[in-house]
């Protein structure tokens, strides 16, 4: 989506800065501008007048998303630094660091995924009707997923020993699809033990079992 403004400043440096701010883009290098008037100082102080530029910003989804979490950031007055890099298989990912973010993590991460949901929403939605590439986003706040990525592989290993050791299946509490794939793939790395999902889709729980169970 292309985005358009004419907008003036003291210097066409500041007019660039702040037409990048006003559409949305998540830096100066990233628009298009052409200078309309050049700033003029004039004679002590008489016929001064501002410089004024026409700024184009070509948005992708991408730059979208990136867009709507800072946008957030700004109103819910969080101070943080709002960083994109590129992920495996054309991943956005966008890390937010700063301890006052924290707040966006929520309860074992509910708060961040809701986060992430309206980030894709805002990268992929429709500009007048028409579909554009899809792009995945992934979000993270204070390197939240590593820390709980590591808790619960541990988590995964401790109630595996517990199924070898009583040899009773173990039951673990509801967890959202990215987390449950954690916990599988931790246990695929166990000999003697195995998993399966039960339940409803927002209520869907882990269930580690002996291999020998399953025969």
């Amino acid at each position: 989506m292309k985005k358009e403004i004419v907008i003036s400043a003291k210097t066409v440096e500041e007019a660039v800065a702040l037409a990048a701010k006003e559409l949305g883009a998540p830096n100066a290098e990233s628009i298009e501008y052409s200078v309309i008037e050049e700033a003029k100082k004039g004679l002590f102080g008489i016929g001064a007048c501002d410089a004024k530029i026409s700024a184009i910003y070509n948005c992708g989804g991408a730059d979208e998303a990136l867009a709507f979490v800072k946008k957030l950031l700004e109103d819910m007055n969080i101070e943080a630094e709002v960083e994109m890099t590129d992920g495996e298989n054309g991943e956005k990912r966008i890390t937010v660091k700063g301890e006052a973010a924290a707040i966006l993590i929520g309860h074992h991460g509910e708060t961040l995924d809701s986060l992430q949901y309206l980030a894709n929403l805002a990268a992929n939605k429709r500009i007048d009707g028409k579909k554009g590439e899809y792009v995945k986003i992934s979000v993270d706040v204070e390197g939240y997923r590593a820390k709980r990525e590591e808790t619960l592989r541990a988590l995964a290993r401790r109630m595996a020993n517990k199924v070898l050791k009583y040899k009773k299946s173990v039951m673990l509490e509801p967890m959202n699809p990215y987390e449950r794939r954690i916990i599988h793939s931790e246990i695929q790395n166990m000999a003697g033990v195995s998993t399966n999902s039960i339940g409803s889709e927002n209520n869907r729980k882990i269930v580690i079992f002996l291999d020998s169970e399953a025969e």
